[in-house]
């Protein structure tokens, strides 16, 4: 089963939904001894990275979370600003990030018409094989709301790009920790594909 980890920032009833349409169980709980059992964990996000990094190391569950990915190396995705929570630090902020990734999260570069928010939907292309984007079709396309983007350290941890202006990092990967800048939740099919696939890993 996937926990999804409730830290009061998440779009936690369109992740239910969706894992409901393709017949997945999910279990969404703030609990920490819950977590603490977890097999398989979803990191949501939505919002502002050191208000969720200040709720993720006040409450409690930064310790955990590292346990779980870091020890036990749980299978982990983390969404939109969850995924960015991953990397080692925001330009939105002043409070480091889980740093389980080598990547940074920068602002959106309001430049030649570009418009910030990047809100809608996106084409992506694969960077590098990854068992959470397997058989995505080569007109896979995803929908983003989100004004800052991660970019890798090392090429290695990409999985899928976007462009948006500048090409940026829309799916990143290290080991057993996985990222997706988009909403797989609001994605249609192609989401469905990835909700799937991670159910898999």
């Amino acid at each position: 089963m996937i926990t999804v980890v409730d830290y009061g920032m998440g779009n936690l009833g369109s992740i239910q939904n969706m894992f409901k349409r393709i017949k997945v169980a999910v279990n969404v709980t703030s609990d920490l001894d819950k977590i603490k059992k977890a097999s398989k964990l979803l990191l949501p996000g939505v919002g502002n990275f050191d208000a969720a990094m200040s709720r993720i190391n006040d409450t409690g569950l930064r310790d955990i979370l590292d346990e779980k990915a870091l020890i036990e190396k749980v299978p982990v995705l983390g969404v939109c600003l969850g995924m960015q929570l991953l990397t080692t630090y925001s330009e939105e902020g002043n409070i480091s990030g889980l740093g389980w990734i080598n990547a940074s999260t920068r602002k959106i570069a309001a430049i030649d018409g570009i418009k910030v928010p990047h809100m809608g939907w996106n084409l992506v292309t694969s960077s590098n094989e990854s068992l959470l984007t397997q058989s995505l079709p080569d007109d896979a396309r995803f929908y983003f709301v989100h004004s800052y983007s991660v970019h890798v350290d090392k090429q290695e941890n990409s999985i899928l790009k976007t462009k948006y202006g500048i090409e940026f990092d829309s799916a990143i990967q290290h080991g057993n920790i996985y990222g997706a800048q988009f909403h797989p939740e609001k994605s249609h099919k192609f989401g469905m594909s990835i909700f799937k696939n991670f159910a898999k890993i």
